[in-house]
């Protein structure tokens, strides 16, 4: 098995600078802003030929006791369980504080082997500067700068030399049949709670506060032999609500998790309603051909009434995932959640559908044999064969004449046609028109 390094110190000492630089990605978000990670992030890294996973944590403090920063503090506790080396990361410039001391006391009753990193040291005497450090009782300080790579390869040896490695000439970069599902929606709708539930875990911190979640969080899963990728995502807000930075940040890493998706499974709340943010939503997923199921969730917490004003909300603002199954669930209850399996695996398959080329055009030719394109003056379109022009999502192409003039209404008439033959439910349908050349064009 790869070895475990956890990233452990308090806030804004360079913790995911370090991470991104460790696992030579760019997965999470980096600013001089305190307490930006909140979650567990866990990445891949290779130095030469081993392999090992890094966990970047928040800022840890060991004594809180309440709010968001003990729900912080459950997540660093877990990585440095799971770990198999402590990284504790201090600021070689701030010097060393009083939480520096209570983390180490933390660490130093663990008895875990810990390596005692000062990060953003280039430029700095390492005899005179770093020496306040020996205080902390955790033996050697390792002077290293995250931001331009010094001292980095020499980490990684110093934290891999007291393990037992094997080279693990079996590891897959890539592995196939692992279904990337994204849980996406407004902020505080349960989105880590539903990801919790499904795990049986305090994975993610999970708050009554919108805006908990700010990086795109992946947690491998597997279910009835079935090997899922969950991804927590940060909730969307309205462009006109989002002031800060961190948050716009937050945005574009959801943005990616959606776009690089096999499935999306959009969350909506029961107790307000589908917004127009829910539909904006809903339509970035639908322009990026993802696969989508529905869930409203909190459906214990409203009346009758209040249910079926959801509902029609939903047909009158969501129209346009007609295809797409809908679930009504309750993360913090657990109700309702089997069901969602069984969708999220057949959104995925109709989006990865084959559709051979003699079955398509055999279903052309009869949608047109039963209705004709409406004639557009003296032409009327002419479809003539359909192929598979690519998958995730499937998309349709069509030859023949005059194409151009296909009404949007037929085009409808035939999607409903091939969804039917096909089982396409749960993903989109692209049907593109390729009109052959009039070869007296020029004559």
């Amino acid at each position: 098995m790869k070895p475990v390094l956890a990233l452990v110190g308090r806030p804004n000492v360079g913790k995911s600078t370090l991470f991104n630089r460790l696992t030579k990605s760019r997965d999470a978000i980096v600013a001089d802003f305190a307490g930006l990670t909140r979650d567990r992030h866990y990445g891949n890294g290779k130095q030469g030929k081993y392999e090992y996973i890094v966990i970047d944590t928040g800022g840890f403090e060991p004594d809180a006791s309440s709010g968001i920063f003990k729900e912080m503090a459950k997540q660093t506790t877990q990585a440095v369980a799971e770990s198999d080396v402590v990284v504790f990361v201090v600021d070689a410039r701030a010097g060393v504080s009083s939480q520096d001391h209570d983390i180490a006391s933390y660490l130093r009753r663990l008895g875990k082997p810990c390596i005692l990193v000062a990060n953003k040291a280039e430029g700095l005497l390492e005899g005179v500067q770093l020496v306040e450090f020996y205080e902390l009782g955790l033996g050697e300080v390792h002077p290293v700068s995250a931001a331009h790579g010094q001292g980095i390869r020499t980490l990684i040896e110093l934290a891999l030399a007291p393990l037992d490695l094997a080279e693990d000439e079996d590891a897959d970069v890539d592995q196939p049949g692992v279904i990337k599902l994204a849980v996406a929606g407004r902020p505080n709708v349960g989105k880590s709670t539903l990801i919790n539930v499904w795990l049986g875990e305090e994975r993610l911190v999970a708050f009554d506060l919108p805006g908990t979640t700010r990086d795109a969080i992946s947690v491998p899963f597997e279910r009835n032999g079935q090997k899922f990728e969950l991804i927590d995502t940060a909730g969307l807000r309205r462009r006109g609500k989002v002031f800060e930075a961190i948050e716009k940040f937050s945005v574009v890493k959801t943005l990616q998790a959606i776009e690089s998706a096999h499935v999306v499974l959009l969350l909506i709340d029961a107790t307000q309603g589908v917004t127009d943010q829910d539909a904006h939503i809903a339509g970035y997923i639908l322009e990026n051909g993802r696969a989508v199921v529905l869930a409203v969730n909190k459906w214990d917490a409203v009346d009758e009434y209040q249910r079926e004003l959801v509902k029609r909300s939903i047909e009158t603002r969501l129209p346009f995932l007609k295809f797409a199954n809908m679930h009504l669930i309750s993360a913090q209850k657990r109700q309702g959640l089997g069901p969602l399996w069984a969708s999220i695996t057949q959104a995925y398959k109709a989006a990865n559908c084959k559709m051979s080329t003699p079955v398509l055009t055999r279903l052309l030719l009869e949608a047109v044999q039963f209705q004709s394109p409406k004639r557009a003056g003296m032409f009327r379109p002419k479809l003539r064969y359909a192929h598979q022009g690519g998958m995730n999502p499937p998309v349709i192409v069509i030859h023949g004449n005059s194409l151009e003039h296909v009404t949007d209404a037929y085009k409808r008439f035939l999607e409903g046609r091939f969804r039917h033959e096909f089982d396409l439910v749960g993903t989109p349908l692209r049907i593109e028109f390729k009109t052959s050349a009039n070869p007296f064009v020029d004559n």
